[in-house]
């Protein structure tokens, strides 16, 4: 008779926007009592956001797992990175540990854990996978810029603002509102093009919302030919 392997659970947490005090009551509790926390990181050198905001919660016991996910377009890089993260949280998981992996705002929104996802399901089908919704940016700057998003039979679209100016077009002039992500690499060409729509004054910028670092922009004007933070978004509503 062969012995199944009893393969611990691997949990998903978003450990929301930057506030500890917006993380939910399940991730806290999953977070005081796994024995592995998944960390995700650019490079080595890097410190990880997500961490930043739940280490204080963490136990001197606990394997702070840190996992390397390179900031590149690079696909094959990319996918090398996730398979050898997917495989040291596989390791502890055959071991019958349970492993938390952590990311900002929501697991399943923009997030890395989401390649993580799909990969175990291809890879390891047989481990159990749990996924604690998190706050995301996209709530808590709206939340910060006291800017409700829609009411009623308003549209709202969610995008990255890498995704080409046709494609921003479209979205700017389709929707009511519009929240743009990673807008700190393109940041000229979307102030342009909202310039041309008009739309200029209808925009709010936050970063880093809800932690001690945020920043709101009601002028974006003022942040022409600036260098943006990363962790940036930008609500546009009409």
């Amino acid at each position: 008779m062969t012995n199944t392997p009893k393969f611990g659970r691997l949990y998903g947490i978003g450990v929301g926007p930057g506030d500890v005090d917006l993380l939910t009551v399940k991730a806290y509790r999953l977070l005081q009592n796994v024995p592995v926390i998944g960390v995700p990181k650019r490079n080595a050198r890097a410190q990880s956001y997500a961490y930043s905001i739940v280490k204080g919660l963490t136990r001197p016991n606990q394997e702070i797992l840190e996992l390397i996910f390179p900031m590149t377009k690079d696909v094959d890089l990319l996918q090398s990175h996730w398979e050898s993260a997917a495989d040291a949280i596989f390791q502890r998981l055959l071991l019958g540990k349970d492993v938390a992996f952590i990311t900002e705002g929501d697991p399943f929104l923009y997030s890395t854990f989401t390649y993580l996802f799909n990969l175990f399901r291809e890879k390891y089908p047989d481990v159990s996978i749990d996924v604690v919704p998190g706050i995301s940016s996209i709530n808590g700057a709206a939340a910060s810029a006291m800017l409700p998003l829609v009411y009623g039979d308003r549209q709202l679209a969610i995008t990255p603002a890498t995704c080409g100016i046709q494609k921003l077009r479209d979205t700017l002039e389709g929707f009511d509102t519009v929240v743009l992500l990673k807008v700190n690499s393109v940041f000229d060409d979307v102030f342009e093009l909202l310039d041309e729509l008009n739309l200029v004054d209808k925009s709010v910028f936050v970063s880093r919302c809800t932690s001690p670092d945020e920043m709101i922009v009601h002028d974006i004007r003022k942040l022409r030919g600036r260098k943006l933070d990363y962790l940036s978004l930008l609500i546009i509503r009409k």
